[in-house]
């Protein structure tokens, strides 16, 4: 079925001043803003950014438990692990399909990536050194991403917010993966139960990273929040993820790394320690321990991908060219 805006279209209102009005009129009255719709350039720029930046994570977050499939020690393992890095994929795709809608090309994206002039989760610069680490990565940097994506299904952006419904869907099944293989490993040996506890202390403050530095240093979050894209600042999701998080670890029977982690009853939150931000920012700026390692990789997967590339735009162009095969490949398709 066809889509179509609430927002009168550009010729419909007759200068910059009342395209302008009627688009803050919309965020105000927290309707979503379609493509065909007038925005600010401001806007549009803030959005790709945040949509090439999520997307990328998911493709570069293919890296680190992709590395432990053919490892896993079952077949059911193996298979859960490679349906997961197969959403993750998906979840990249659809978000690069919401930039294309604000004149963002997937190509000029990847160029981007892996040239460093976009970034991604700073969580993914981080190794994958044991098959513990496919759980914790489930239970908290998918639990994060969970605490941190669920808002931005209310987000201004109609074709980003759309996206995010199904993507909360498979992130939440996924923590709850990871959380499962965590209490499986939690109840067999000591030596188990140790690699879950050394893979707890290395994640756990990349995790609390993944939201982002302080709201007195973040330079977006402002004009984020008064634009709709996010609903709730850097530091409120983190201490919801903490909140969230300490009564699952407390179940589990691990204990979480930080020595200034308690109960305050007058906040009705949990006090937490301080994140090492010079870390934060090293790793973002490209020195965080396989930032190189991450980049290289998809660029050698972009360059090895060219000739299925250009296969795919002769086929295209040939089926264009001929009306009835081209038909008759779309009638197939369906």
């Amino acid at each position: 079925m066809e889509r179509h805006s609430e927002n009168p279209s550009t010729d419909q209102l007759d200068s910059e001043n009342e395209l302008s009005e009627h688009f803050e009129a919309t965020i105000a009255r927290d309707r979503r803003i379609e493509p065909r719709d007038w925005m600010p350039e401001g806007y549009r720029k803030t959005m790709i950014r945040q949509i090439a930046q999520h997307a990328h994570s998911e493709i570069i977050g293919m890296q680190p438990e992709g590395n432990w499939i053919t490892r896993a020690p079952s077949l059911r393992r193996k298979a859960i692990l490679l349906a997961k890095v197969q959403d993750e994929a998906g979840h990249g795709m659809y978000l690069y399909s919401a930039a294309e809608t604000l004149g963002a090309g997937r190509a000029g994206l990847t160029r981007m990536l892996i040239t460093g002039r976009q970034k991604y989760s700073s969580i993914f610069n981080y190794p994958t050194l044991s098959y513990a680490d496919v759980g914790v990565i489930g239970w908290l940097v998918d639990g994060a991403a969970i605490c941190n994506q669920v808002p931005l299904c209310r987000s201004s952006y109609g074709p980003y917010a759309r996206a995010m419904v199904r993507i909360c869907k498979e992130e939440s099944f996924h923590q709850r993966q990871g959380y499962e293989l965590l209490l499986t490993m939690m109840r067999g040996t000591a030596g188990q139960r140790a690699m879950v506890q050394e893979s707890v202390d290395r994640f756990w403050w990349p995790s609390l990273m993944m939201f982002g530095p302080p709201d007195d240093q973040s330079p977006n979050t402002e004009r984020s929040m008064a634009w709709g894209i996010k609903r709730h600042t850097n530091d409120e999701l983190r201490q919801r993820f903490v909140d969230m998080t300490v009564p699952q670890a407390g179940k589990l029977g691990v204990t979480l790394p930080d020595p200034g982690l308690r109960w305050n009853a007058d906040r009705g939150h949990y006090d937490f320690g301080e994140v090492d931000w010079a870390e934060f920012r090293a790793v973002v700026g490209g020195a965080g321990p396989c930032n190189a390692e991450r980049i290289a990789r998809r660029r050698a997967a972009h360059q090895e991908g060219e000739w299925v590339r250009e296969a795919a735009m002769a086929h295209a162009a040939k089926n264009h060219d001929d009306p009835e095969r081209g038909g008759a490949a779309a009638e197939a398709a369906r």
